[in-house]
C-alpha cells in the first residue's frame, strides 16, 4: 500500500466513523443495520435499494420532508403533546432514519416487527387540536401526509445530488416500491406514481397551516448545535439544502427565504460532499 492510499483509508474511516456516529445511538449500543440483499423487502435491484443508501441525500430529504409534515396542524399536535422532539432533536432524526433503513436494508423479519413497533406507537398518539378537534396519528389519511413527503423529499434530494437525469419510469417505481411500507403502516389513500404524489400533495394543502407552534419547531430542527465540530459544516450545508429543496409555497409558508445568490455555491458545496461520502462507503 502506498502511502497516500494510507492516508485515504484513514480519511475513509474517519468519514465512516463521524457518519456512524450521527446516525446511530452508541449509548444505546447501535450498530448500522445490516445489509441483507436476499433476505429483505426490496431487494438491491431495487430502485428503493438505490435511493436510500445514499447518507447525504437521506439528510437533506430528511429533513425537507420534517419541515413539510410540521405543516399540517394534526400531524404537528401529535410530535408536539407526545413526541420527545424538543428535547431530543438528533434522537428523532436517528430513529426516522434507523426506521427507514431497516425496512429498506433489513430483512422481511425485522421489517415487519419494525413497521409493527411503529404501529403500536400510534395507536397511543391521540388528542385535541387548540381548536377541539380530536386527531389520531394512526389515522390514515395524516399517515398519507407523513409518507407523500417523505417520499417526495427524499426521491427529490437524490434527483438533484446524485442522479439527476432519472427516468420518470424509475421515479414511479420508487414510489410504487415505497407504497409498500406505507400499506404496511395502514396508509391511504397511498400514491404509486409521481402524478400521484404531486396531486396528493396538491389535494392536502388547503388542509395546511402556520401557527407559532410551527414556527418554534421548525426553529429547533433548522438551528440545533451539531452533534461534534467535524460534524458542524456537514449539518450546515445540508439543512441549507433542505431548505432550497422545499417547494416554494411551503418556504413561504415557514417565513424562510430561499438562497438567493448563494443558492449555486450552496448546491456545489453539497454535492460536493455527497461525492465524498459516497466515496468513503463505497
Amino acid at each position: 500500500m502506498s502511502p497516500a492510499d494510507g492516508i485515504a483509508n484513514r480519511l475513509r474511516g474517519a468519514l465512516i466513523g463521524q457518519v456512524r456516529a450521527v446516525f446511530n445511538d452508541q449509548a444505546r449500543g447501535e450498530k448500522p443495520v445490516r445489509r441483507r440483499p436476499e433476505e429483505s423487502l426490496f431487494g438491491p435491484r431495487s430502485v428503493v435499494w438505490r435511493v436510500h443508501g445514499d447518507v447525504t441525500t437521506m439528510m437533506v430529504g430528511g429533513v425537507t420532508a420534517l419541515l413539510l409534515q410540521m405543516l399540517h396542524p394534526a400531524v404537528l399536535a401529535g410530535v408536539w403533546d407526545h413526541s420527545s422532539f424538543r428535547g431530543d432533536m438528533l434522537g428523532r432524526l436517528r430513529r426516522t432514519a434507523r426506521f427507514i433503513a431497516v425496512t429498506t436494508y433489513g430483512s422481511a423479519e425485522e421489517a415487519e416487527a419494525a413497521i409493527d413497533k411503529v404501529r403500536e406507537v400510534h395507536t397511543r398518539v391521540k388528542g385535541m387540536l387548540p381548536d377541539g378537534t380530536p386527531y389520531a396519528a394512526d389515522d390514515p389519511r395524516l399517515l398519507a401526509w407523513v409518507h407523500v413527503t417523505e417520499a417526495v423529499s427524499f426521491l427529490d434530494a437524490w434527483i438533484r445530488y446524485a442522479e439527476p437525469g432519472m427516468s420518470l419510469a424509475d421515479q414511479d417505481r420508487y414510489f410504487a416500491d415505497f407504497a409498500r411500507i406505507a400499506a404496511a403502516l395502514g396508509t391511504d389513500p397511498i400514491p404509486r406514481s409521481r402524478a400521484e404524489a404531486n396531486a396528493l400533495i396538491a389535494a392536502m394543502r388547503p388542509e395546511l397551516a402556520v401557527d407559532a407552534r410551527t414556527r418554534e419547531v421548525a426553529r429547533m430542527v433548522l438551528d440545533q448545535p451539531a452533534p461534534s465540530m467535524a460534524v458542524k459544516p456537514f449539518q450546515a450545508l445540508t439543512f441549507g439544502a433542505a431548505v432550497d429543496l422545499l417547494p416554494g409555497w411551503a418556504r413561504a409558508m415557514h417565513g424562510l427565504s430561499g438562497a438567493g445568490l448563494a443558492t449555486p455555491a450552496l448546491r456545489m458545496g453539497t454535492r460536493g460532499i455527497a461525492g465524498t461520502l459516497r466515496w468513503a462507503f463505497r
